[in-house]
This record gives C-alpha cells, sequence and structure tokens, in this order.
C-alpha cells in the first residue's frame, strides 16, 4: 500500500469516527428531546387538593447555546460542548440566554401560598376571578405533622417540635369548622344576591384559587433558589419541588449546572473568606493536584478558575 492510500485510509477512519460521534450525539439529543415533549400535560399533585401542570414551554438547553453564541440554527457543536458552554455561563453569572427559555405552568394553590408566590413579579400571572365566579369548596387543611410551635429562631416559620396530640385534635378540628361554616355563610350571602367581590372576603386565606403562570428560566431558577431553601415555608416549597422535577426533563445540561453552581452552591462573605484562610492556614503541601481536581468533577478551565479563588484567598491576609 502506497502513502497516499495509507493517507487515504486514516482520512475515512477520521470520518468514520466522527460521524459516528455526531450519530450518537444526535441520539442523545432526540432523547433529550423526547423526554422533553413528555413534560407537557404533565400534572403533579402538591398538598390536599392542589396541583401543578406543565401547560407549555419554549426551547430548551439548544436554545440556550444558540442565543449565546447568536448563532442560527442548531449548529454544529456537540452536545458535550453545549454542556461546557451552560457551564460556563451559569458559573460567570451570564443570565440572559437562559431567559430565552420560557415555561407556562397551572397552578392550582391555597391563598396563602399564592401571596407568597406573587411577589416574586417576574412573571405574567392570570388568576381565578372571585369576582366572575364562585370561589370553590377547597381549602387547605394542614396534615397532623405539620402543627408545630413557632420557631424561637425565624420569626416567621414554624420549629421543628410539634404540639400535644390533644392540641393538635383541636386545632385542626377548629380549622375545619371555620372552614366549612365560612363557606356556608359565603353561599347564604351570593343567595341573597349580595356581590360576588364583597362575598369572598369572607373566605379564609386556605381556599384554593388558580393561575396560569408564565416565567422565563433564568427567574424561575431564582424563584426555585429562594423556594427550594429549607427555611421556605413548607407549602410553596412542595410546588417549587414539583415544578423543579418538570424542568429538570426539559433542560437537563442547564439544571445540572444550575444544581452544581447555585442551588448546591455557598456565597462567601468577605469576611467569612478571610475566616476560611485562617482556618486553611498557610501550609501548601496538602494542596490537590490537578488528577485530584478532575476527579472531582471539576474541568480544566473550573481548576484554573479555582487556584485562582485560592490565590484570592492568599491575597486577604
Amino acid at each position: 500500500m502506497t502513502d497516499g492510500q495509507n493517507g487515504q485510509t486514516d482520512n475515512q477512519d477520521e470520518l468514520k469516527v466522527t460521524a459516528s460521534a455526531a450519530q450518537e450525539s444526535n441520539q442523545e439529543q432526540m432523547d433529550i428531546d423526547a423526554a422533553a415533549q413528555a413534560q407537557i400535560g404533565r400534572r403533579i399533585d402538591c398538598l390536599e387538593n392542589g396541583f401543578v401542570r406543565l401547560v407549555d414551554f419554549m426551547g430548551n438547553d439548544a436554545a440556550i447555546v444558540q442565543a449565546a453564541r447568536v448563532s442560527y440554527g442548531a449548529g454544529t457543536k456537540r452536545l458535550r460542548e453545549d454542556r461546557g458552554l451552560i457551564r460556563y455561563l451559569m458559573r460567570h453569572a451570564h443570565t440572559t440566554p437562559f431567559e430565552m427559555v420560557e415555561f407556562k405552568f397551572h397552578v392550582k394553590l391555597p391563598v396563602f401560598v399564592a401571596r407568597q408566590w406573587i411577589r416574586h413579579r417576574t412573571a405574567n400571572v392570570n388568576e381565578y376571578s372571585g369576582r366572575y365566579s364562585e370561589m370553590p369548596d377547597q381549602f387547605y387543611l394542614p396534615e397532623a405533622a405539620q402543627i408545630r410551635s413557632q420557631s424561637a429562631v425565624n420569626r416567621q416559620g414554624r420549629s421543628e417540635d410539634t404540639l400535644p396530640e390533644a392540641e393538635t385534635e383541636k386545632i385542626l378540628q377548629q380549622l375545619e369548622v371555620g372552614q366549612q361554616r365560612s363557606y356556608a355563610e359565603y353561599l347564604a350571602m351570593l343567595e341573597t344576591g349580595f356581590a360576588r367581590e364583597l362575598a369572598r372576603i369572607h373566605l379564609p386565606l386556605s381556599v384554593y384559587t388558580e393561575w396560569y403562570w408564565k416565567i422565563d428560566l433564568h427567574n424561575l431558577f431564582h424563584f426555585l433558589h429562594l423556594r427550594l431553601d429549607d427555611h421556605a415555608q413548607f407549602e410553596i416549597r412542595v410546588f417549587a419541588e414539583a415544578m423543579a422535577d418538570i424542568v429538570k426533563n426539559i433542560v437537563p445540561l442547564a439544571w445540572e449546572a444550575y444544581e452544581d453552581y447555585r442551588l448546591q452552591a455557598i456565597r462567601m462573605t468577605r469576611c467569612e473568606r478571610i475566616a476560611l484562610k485562617k482556618l486553611l492556614g498557610q501550609r501548601r503541601d496538602n494542596e490537590l493536584d490537578d488528577a485530584e481536581l478532575t476527579a472531582i468533577g471539576l474541568s480544566k478551565r473550573e481548576i484554573r478558575e479555582f487556584r485562582r479563588k485560592l490565590a484570592d484567598l492568599d491575597s486577604l491576609l
């Protein structure tokens, strides 16, 4: 075989490897797309009578990458390169490309949860109207395990301590009787011809409402960062967990980056960094080498950034 023939064979082998890798990447993307489409219409029940249901979504991981590259079409990059770019964007807080993905949810929730939720003012909302329609006979009644004392540390939350069984039963009975009585009186008011828009004020905050809620991925991540936190009220955290379970199937690469760089990350103040530096001391004989950092899961770029952070710590003292 001549040198020319050898070169031609090598080129053919390289083309086969490239084609095989592209085919594998395309199949992986098709699987991701199928999993994403399967989420449309998915309903996850929350609390007694509530739910989260995905109505529709626009965009996916590819849309984030496309916006970041300001390109047209799907491009020719492999999935692992898309992953690297998405992780870079998340790590360095380049948030605009994440705004290219949107989700529309149908949510049924107690009014007191809705009032916490609506404080996130970066979404489009259309809520069930108690002026036009009769409010439903559905109320949130906590489980006995959620009947707890006021926290002495968190002034706006409950503690981990449950109340005595007799007190718990009494409170649950009072809540249920109060809900039933207020709704019966609400209906009686309507039967007299009293306007719905005023009659509804007699109902407690535990009554259920519904809304359509549309938000982009960047702001959804911010919402979830706050509402998945252990300090968030249990009742809204249940809804956040349901939404997270849907979203991670539609943008798996973005979700992975979000978990690594935001959800499971820790922010440190200047004083905390100084304290950490003092804790670590000045020793350098126990530093991790690149192989150990790679085994942890850091990329080459992340290793460089990590070492720069260590250097920043040195500059504090």
